[in-house]
């Protein structure tokens, strides 16, 4: 579970802290040495054969081309880093023939600096429109005549602009043809979650052995962040540290708290390499952990479990969180997404994105296929009082589920 993309430094109250930075951080901690020297990007020629299923897709639904804006899709496809703004700038991707990316003219050096596959740029003036240059990009590629596929993030006034120029054009979901292609994870991006998660465990390990009476939620944070950077991260995505009763809450609290004895410790943290994320939660106690603290710490440690015993190949998703459920209703939590108890879903799909399809909820019913990459977060949340969440990530093969990282280990041992 996370809160936000990166690139910005943010803190919540001393209840919750909340990090997120990025490369420009300087302060390392001595102790630890990076370990992500043998990571590679995506190569370009994966970049082309995602483009190349994206359009094989695009030509069996009808569709003429596909609308991103930049994002996750953008960099999933082409390689493209970039940001949103009021000066558009956007990719069409056309069912035959090269991208096309728009963007200012004073933009353009920046944008082809990380884009990875052939393609047009074609840049707009201040006072031009960049939705013309979007329209005639798909008359040149053939598609304007045929519905144009939208990326699902992207904002209206793109699309409506779009259309405009356009003269009208059917825009139909984008999902379906992203989805597709970003659902099933490579073996080149199951390598980057691997080393990813490897950090993050690592400043975790690292951070646990650092922590002390007194300390605010931020000071833990701030440390988490920079353990991760050094480490060889290329971002912390988030460092988010819930103590005693804001660990109550997924996301925390606004409520002075630091630690103190026999409170609840609770972080969820996670960074990427070369785009791809990691999400992992620990939970202990600072001092000797009650009876129901521990209780509670078990129980959500044996819904981990369950999820992945319950992850089977071509099962619906949602059935993992019912099986967790149950569970949790039988001994006394919920019911359903009710408190005390397990007010969120289980997991979230992951990848560039920290949370990104498919999820497991009730109701989902996407089938589940060798490649998949989840979170296995189920905590239990008592209002007033504390919350335990553990969290890894794991990716589903032939032969099952397989975790980037072990379960934590008791209470005591938590990493």
């Amino acid at each position: 579970m996370k809160l936000s993309r990166r690139g910005l430094i943010g803190a919540m109250g001393a209840g919750a802290g909340l990090l997120q930075t990025g490369p420009s951080v300087a302060q390392t901690e001595p102790a630890l040495k990076p370990i992500t020297g043998d990571a590679r990007p995506i190569s370009p020629a994966e970049r082309q054969s995602r483009l190349e299923k994206a359009q094989r897709l695009m030509v069996e639904r009808g569709v003429g081309a596909l609308l991103v804006e930049p994002g996750s899709s953008l960099e999933y496809f082409t390689g493209v880093q970039w940001r949103r703004s009021e000066r558009t700038t956007a990719a069409v991707i056309p069912a035959r023939g090269d991208v096309v990316i728009v963007t200012p003219f004073f933009e353009e050096p920046s944008v082809r600096e990380t884009l990875a596959v052939p393609a047009e740029v074609r840049t707009w003036d201040e006072p031009d429109s960049p939705f013309l240059r979007l329209a005639q990009a798909l008359h040149d590629r053939g598609a304007s005549s045929l519905p144009l596929a939208v990326e699902g993030t992207t904002r209206f006034f793109v699309v409506d602009g779009v259309r405009e120029a356009a003269g009208g054009l059917k825009v139909v979901a984008g999902d379906p043809v992203v989805r597709a292609c970003r659902l099933i994870k490579s073996p080149a991006e199951l390598a980057l979650m691997q080393t990813a998660n490897d950090v993050t465990i690592a400043a975790l390990r690292y951070v646990h052995g650092q922590v002390s009476l007194g300390m605010t939620a931020k000071d833990i944070a701030a440390m988490m962040g920079k353990a991760t950077m050094s480490l060889g991260a290329q971002a912390v995505e988030f460092s988010l540290v819930l103590l005693n009763e804001a660990s109550a809450y997924p996301h925390g609290s606004n409520k002075p708290e630091v630690v103190r004895e026999g409170g609840v410790i609770l972080m969820d943290c996670g960074c990427n390499v070369y785009g791809y994320q990691s999400d992992i939660s620990r939970s202990w106690v600072h001092g000797d952990p009650t009876a129901r603290q521990r209780k509670v710490w078990g129980t959500v440690k044996r819904g981990q479990e369950i999820a992945l015993e319950t992850a089977k190949l071509g099962v619906p998703v949602g059935t993992i969180d019912d099986a967790v459920r149950r569970y949790y209703e039988s001994e006394g939590w919920g019911p359903g997404y009710r408190l005390p108890g397990l007010s969120h879903r289980t997991g979230h799909g992951i990848g560039l994105d920290g949370h990104e399809a498919a999820y497991l909820v009730h109701g989902d019913s996407t089938p589940l296929q060798a490649g998949m990459c989840f979170s296995d977060d189920p905590g239990i949340y008592i209002p007033g009082e504390f919350g335990i969440r553990l969290e890894d990530c794991w990716h589903m093969t032939e032969s099952g589920p397989k975790l980037f990282t072990g379960l934590a280990k008791s209470i005591e041992d938590p990493i």
